[in-house]
């Protein structure tokens, strides 16, 4: 076990643990990741640290603590950081510092994404190269000769002077060195700004160049604004080069986890229960030019688990809106299988004539976007309907047909009688195919699907789901919860009840780590600190052992019986075990023929017995 005082060691003063702990709301920092609800006095949602569909996850704003009862995760505000967000402890106090408008600056150390992996020393380098370069682009596109003819293109587009400023879009000079040049001025390795992307390395000459030449820039940035990568769009469409440049992959850059315009949307899709995916840059910002803020881009890539994941912590309502082409159709196909069966509310937006959002706010203009958007969507299912009638004429019985066992498959897809039953009468009116027949059809793929699941899943996973009983605890084990309650309440019962000197009192082995680890940190703090124990405690079981124990009912008008006769509890339990024990001893005796060792450990245990009424 550790040594709490070399868990104390974070190297940040408790009185500015206290400021920063004390200026943030539990529920504000917890609700940016889960949508809670009010339930009494404490908040509930779903769990972000496990799977569940039933809310088991906790938010005691009086306390300013969280617990699931589902997963027994459990802390306060700064570990909940800690844990979602896998930073270090520093970390964690610069982001709520952030919040309040401190300005700390602690030095954060290596990075937790990973607990044996440390940041790259250079990232902080490369973070700056990337800010000095979104500055460099952004001042060229608004502030000079060179920038004009991309300036009238995004002006052409609709896109005014103060949404450029909002999303900090710039421009990239035609020149080869350009960028290089000043980040060499700057003192930046040309190595390493090849590393973090910005520059080009040319082989043969060993010299750097601009990876970015002559293309509108458009900075991607982390959750917290900061930017991390860009992606350049060409100015002449006829051009003989990919119309978008992106970044390559880095250590500060993963496209499968950043989703361009997260750090402005997040609050807006908590606060509306509702985030839309679309794909690309310009659609986001026709988006946000339309006042509609919950919305992300993918930067055109497939949605990733781990942009689900991100997004689900906000929200359970998925709007995916991308182009109306055929690419646009599949990536919206692909958006619906990989969020299937994850009790997900999703929909889909579809744009007329193969447009795009931003294609659609220039056509038809920002309030028809707007209204858009505050459509209801299409189904999974309504959507499949339109997307495999494409390219087929349902005047042609040939068509007729392989549209038809294509929809009747889809719909034995669906878990819902109701949504099976909805679509089988609009597939009928649809094709001009009777609804019984249908819905025989319907009743063999059922059957079909079903006897195919029981083949090929693997016997346990065919197993039912059982629900994890609520966790009950016996006399004993409640005891000693409750006894620690008392005490993770009071240091002073320490001292009081004589428990300090009674360090046999705990039973079970986890009780008696967590009370031992509890009187060490006491000797640090005697006046006793819950928030700042959950903080110190690294081992997760023994930060489980005090969420549960802080989370049991307690009456505080009878805090002294409830601790007498729990003391009472434990000892009764211990002298019990110990005549256990030497009855034990004493049979043994016996049947090895030792019968006065026998009737001496059988003496002992019935003098025992007669001081349980005395405990």
């Amino acid at each position: 076990m550790q040594r709490v005082g070399e868990l104390m060691a974070k190297h940040v003063d408790d009185e500015v643990i206290e400021q920063v702990r004390s200026s943030v709301d539990i529920v504000d920092v917890v609700g940016d990741y889960v949508q809670l609800t009010k339930r009494g006095r404490n908040y509930f949602g779903l769990c972000p640290f496990h799977g569940e569909q039933t809310p088991s996850f906790s938010v005691a704003q009086e306390k300013q603590i969280f617990h699931c009862f589902g997963c027994g995760a459990g802390g306060n505000v700064i570990t909940f950081l800690m844990d979602i967000e896998g930073f270090t402890f520093q970390q964690t106090i610069n982001r709520l510092a952030e919040r309040t408008g401190l300005d700390l600056q602690l030095d954060e150390g290596p990075s937790s994404a990973s607990n044996e992996s440390t940041r790259n020393p250079a990232q902080d380098k490369w973070r700056a190269a990337h800010t000095f370069a979104a500055s460099y682009y952004h001042h060229l596109l608004l502030n000079t000769v060179e920038g004009e003819e991309a300036l009238d293109y995004l002006k052409n587009r609709g896109i005014d002077e103060e949404t450029i400023k909002k999303f900090q879009i710039g421009y990239s000079m035609p020149g080869w060195d350009n960028l290089t040049l000043l980040l060499q001025q700057r003192g930046y390795e040309p190595s390493e700004m090849e590393k973090c992307g910005l520059l080009v390395k040319q082989e043969e000459k060993e010299r750097y160049f601009d990876r970015f030449r002559n293309r509108i820039m458009f900075p991607i940035m982390d959750d917290k604004g900061q930017v991390i990568a860009f992606s350049g769009r060409i100015l002449d469409a006829n051009a003989d080069e990919a119309k978008y440049l992106n970044s390559p992959e880095s250590e500060l850059f993963q496209k499968n986890d950043v989703l361009y315009n997260m750090h402005h949307a997040r609050v807006a899709i908590r606060m509306k229960k509702q985030v839309i995916i679309s794909e690309g840059f310009l659609d986001v910002i026709a988006f946000s030019r339309a006042g509609i803020d919950n919305v992300i881009g993918t930067m055109g890539t497939a949605l990733t688990q781990n942009h689900i994941t991100r997004l689900k912590r906000l929200t359970s309502q998925f709007v995916f809106c991308f182009d109306g082409d055929k690419a646009g159709m599949e990536a919206t196909k692909k958006a619906f299988q990989a969020t299937s069966g994850k009790t997900l509310q999703r929909s889909a937006l579809l744009l007329p004539n193969q447009s795009d959002p931003d294609d659609y706010s220039r056509q038809h203009g920002l309030e028809a976007l707007a209204k858009l958007a505050g459509e209801k969507g299409l189904s999974e299912m309504a959507f499949s309907m339109v997307y495999y009638r494409k390219g087929l004429n349902l005047q042609n019985d040939s068509d007729v047909l392989q549209y038809t066992d294509t929809i009747i498959t889809e719909i034995a897809k669906s878990a819902s009688p109701i949504e099976q039953s909805y679509y089988v009468k609009q597939l009928a009116e649809e094709v001009g195919i009777g609804q019984d027949v249908i819905e025989q059809q319907l009743r063999k793929q059922l059957a079909k699907r079903a006897k195919s699941e029981q083949t090929e899943r693997p016997a346990l996973e065919r197993q039912p789901v059982v629900k994890a009983p609520a966790q009950k605890l016996d006399a004993t084990s409640r005891a000693e919860y409750l006894l620690l309650a008392h005490l993770l309440d009071d240091p002073t019962v320490f001292r009081s009840k004589g428990i300090q000197e009674d360090m046999e009192l705990f039973v079970h082995d986890e009780l008696v780590e967590a009370f031992l680890h509890l009187l060490a940190f006491y000797e640090k703090y005697p006046t006793g600190d819950f928030q700042r124990l959950l903080e110190v405690t690294e081992n997760p079981s023994l930060k489980k052992v005090y969420m549960f124990a802080t989370m049991l009912d307690k009456d505080p008008e009878s805090s002294t019986k409830e601790i007498e006769d729990s003391m009472r509890q434990l000892r009764k339990y211990r002298v019990e075990k110990r005549i256990e024990a030497l009855m034990h001893e004493s049979k043994v005796a016996e049947k090895l023929s030792d019968y006065t060792k026998a009737l001496e450990l059988a003496k002992q245990a019935i003098e025992l017995k007669r001081t349980l009424h005395t405990i």
